[in-house]
């Protein structure tokens, strides 16, 4: 078998020829490979060479193009040409592992790398020509939709633990059917393990399944093994979740994990999460606005209370509840309303309030809290009259709190 290489642009791409032939026996491998084979988008190239690091640097400085050792110590160095990046890694075969990391050392075999490799459609190798290298039956998995560990699942488990969660990320977007059965009974033996792992590599894999177009029966396996509340402890909201996903596919969105994730947890969790997985400060603000109490979210919501909540909330964090307020009502309440407090948000821009706590000390209220406290009274009933409150008006409502200080 083999990949058509005038297919598919990324194998003569400029970049990719150059680096392909600076490097003479490099094969892609991986996630190019199995996307390619299945048709799907390929984002990142990776590339296997039957060589140590140093030499893979020599070659590619000599054809002039620039390296970062990204990953040195694991036979990893980033190839930079023009405007793409490619990880060109050694051979190798693992020495020693701990569930965390492992013990290298290199090899020019070419099975041996594969063998050390967690998942058959992941092992998968390719020349530049497009001839396939198949050394287990990733090939035929691959077009069954079998997601199964290269050998023995509880081995390949044991060397690094983070492989659990990659079985059913792996499952949740290749996978047809059931889980394969021994990696699944592999798996949940050694759930234990997973606390062992760093918080963003747990939440790398978690994000990506979620990303995935239906991961909820995924994780509904997870759950049903003890799995999933190693990772994300806690009452969650499957239900919530599935209808999440459903809508996005019916409005032809773009999946969304930090959405869906939200749809998993309950009202103010979602700093609590955004903790345990080490998230970006963006991520945490952002889960934290979603799950925030306060506020509620209907679908009969008058325009002016829209605006007010707009006003309140912000674009972002608005737009993010009416999302998972829809997902958790019934079925029975009219698309058509959801969808309108979703176009409101899209056109709505955000009015100036006219005073500032400059106006308010003008006005004689002392520097101190007094003047936040006047601010927020005065904004207040600008906001519940729907903005309409002119500047001269609220004015004279600043001179009448003033004196009455």
């Amino acid at each position: 078998m083999r990949i058509d290489p005038k297919q598919h642009s990324w194998m003569t791409a400029p970049e990719t020829v150059a680096v392909m032939n600076a490097l003479v026996d490099a094969r892609f491998v991986g996630g190019a490979v199995r996307n390619a084979l299945l048709g799907v988008a390929v984002a990142d190239v990776d590339i296997a060479v039957p060589m140590p690091p140093a030499e893979a640097v020599t070659r590619l400085s000599a054809a002039g193009i620039r390296t970062v050792p990204t990953g040195i110590e694991h036979g990893t160095v980033t190839a930079v040409t023009g405007h793409r990046a490619f990880e060109v890694t050694s051979l190798r075969r693992d020495v020693e592992t701990d569930g965390r990391r492992a013990t290298i050392a290199f090899t020019d075999d070419w099975a041996e790398d594969a063998m050390r490799r967690d998942f058959t459609i992941n092992a998968l190798y390719a020349r530049a020509d497009g001839e396939i290298f198949d050394y287990a039956t990733g090939v035929e998995d691959l077009i069954a939709g079998r997601v199964r560990f290269m050998g023995d699942p509880a081995t390949r488990i044991a060397e690094d633990y983070l492989r659990i969660l990659r079985l059913f990320r792996f499952h949740a977007w290749y996978g047809k059917g059931e889980i394969d059965e021994a990696a699944l009974r592999a798996g949940a033996a050694a759930r234990d393990r997973l606390v062992t792992l760093s918080a963003e590599r747990v939440a790398k894999e978690m994000l990506r399944l979620l990303e995935a177009p239906r991961p909820g029966p995924v994780l509904r396996v997870m759950a049903a093994t003890g799995i999933l509340s190693q990772v994300l402890p806690g009452e969650l909201d499957m239900a919530r979740l599935e209808r999440l996903c459903e809508l996005g596919s019916e409005s032809f969105q773009e999946p969304d994990a930090l959405l869906r994730l939200a749809a998993l947890l309950k009202e103010g969790e979602g700093a609590g999460v955004a903790g345990r997985w080490k998230l970006s400060n963006a991520d945490r603000t952002r889960l934290e606005a979603a799950l925030a109490g306060g506020e509620r979210i209907a679908s009969h919501l008058k325009a002016a209370d829209v605006r007010r909540l707009l006003y309140r909330l912000g674009t972002g964090p608005f737009r993010d509840r009416v999302q998972l307020a829809w997902a958790a009502a019934p079925r029975s309440q009219p698309a058509l309303a959801w969808r309108l407090l979703q176009a409101m948000a899209e056109t709505w821009e955000r009015p100036r309030f006219p005073l500032t706590g400059r106006d308010v000390m003008a006005a004689g209220v002392p520097e101190g809290a007094a003047v936040g406290e006047v601010l927020a009274a005065l904004e207040s009933e600008w906001i519940e009259s729907d903005f309409l409150l002119e500047e001269a008006a609220l004015r004279e409502k600043l001179a009448a709190l003033a004196a009455a200080r």
